[in-house]
């Protein structure tokens, strides 16, 4: 037992009256405020209007979700808890696979802001550092339900493991007499702050054209994801040898790259002096946030 730790929540959730609040269900409705909050500050800051922002969030949260728990149950069905007819929708039990929530929600998202004659590109960019606080905030409630955590460990700031929680846990049998463990829920809320700060920061410092911080994000989160998966041993799917999800997060990442690379080398409507760099004050926003209009056509003679 190290000589400090990290001590884990004697619960999950806390009792108000009849009713029980799970707290990994609460931390994911403050991250989806907080990062509407944020996107639509960004999406204004651009010269967009706020309420597409609310308008996109309404279809693209409960799309996020349903598509998170997609990917979750099939790449792990057995992991979904309860064992019963619903189980496979029991998201306050935890299981969201972040590639399949951000895919479909991106889809749907995309969907709204075109509708909206409104340009996608720029609208990525606004939400990109956004999703990684949401993604952040969440992270709080998987140390509540005692999981996401990483191999055994003796440093000081390794978190506490109840021997319930390891048990259900799917980690290898070896691995059940340690008591503490890497806090990879942390490394990685730590993580997705430091990138969504980065991405601020060069959306306001760098020429990035739309749809290139969206592209970073998915390239940087999904490279941390690389290490994450070196290093839990929670139960997993596992494709020669390696858990499933640390080939998903090569590919992501090699994906997320190029689509940048393609981003900032291309020519287009979007493409200015200053590409998609954030308007400060007294500025006006480098491209239009609604989709070029064509030209009036001539009355007939």
């Amino acid at each position: 037992m190290p000589l400090a730790s990290i001590p884990s929540p004697p619960s999950n959730g806390v009792h108000l009256g009849p009713l029980f609040i799970h707290v990994y269900g609460l931390m994911y409705v403050v991250g989806i405020a907080l990062a509407i909050y944020i996107a639509a500050r960004r999406w204004a800051a651009s010269g967009g209007d706020r309420s597409l922002v609310y308008d996109v969030a309404t279809w693209a949260v409960p799309a996020g979700i349903v598509g998170g728990r997609i990917y979750f149950d099939l790449t792990t069905p057995f992991d979904i808890t309860p064992h019963t007819w619903w189980g496979p929708f029991a998201v306050w039990e935890g299981g969201l696979g972040i590639w399949g929530g951000v895919a479909l929600a991106a889809v749907v998202g995309a969907w709204r802001v075109r509708r909206a004659g409104a340009s996608v590109g720029v609208f990525m960019n606004a939400v990109a550092p956004a999703l990684l606080v949401a993604q952040a905030i969440g992270r709080i409630g998987n140390y509540f339900n005692q999981e996401l955590f990483g191999k055994p460990s003796a440093l000081p700031w390794a978190v506490q493991i109840s021997r319930a929680a390891r048990l259900t846990s799917g980690m290898p049998a070896a691995d059940m007499k340690y008591s503490t463990f890497q806090p990879s829920f942390l490394y990685e809320l730590i993580f997705d702050l430091a990138l969504a700060a980065a991405l601020v920061w060069l959306g306001h410092h760098r020429q990035i054209r739309p749809q290139g911080l969206f592209a970073l994000y998915v390239a940087g989160y999904s490279g941390y994801r690389i290490f994450e998966e070196t290093i839990r041993i929670d139960s997993s799917a596992h494709f020669l040898g390696l858990r499933l999800n640390f080939f998903v997060a090569i590919v992501v990442t090699a994906a997320g790259l190029v689509w940048f690379a393609v981003v900032q080398s291309r020519s287009g409507p979007d493409s200015g002096p200053e590409p998609n760099r954030e308007p400060g004050p007294g500025r006006q926003p480098a491209h239009p946030i609604a989709a070029p209009q064509p030209p009036p056509r001539p009355a007939a003679d």
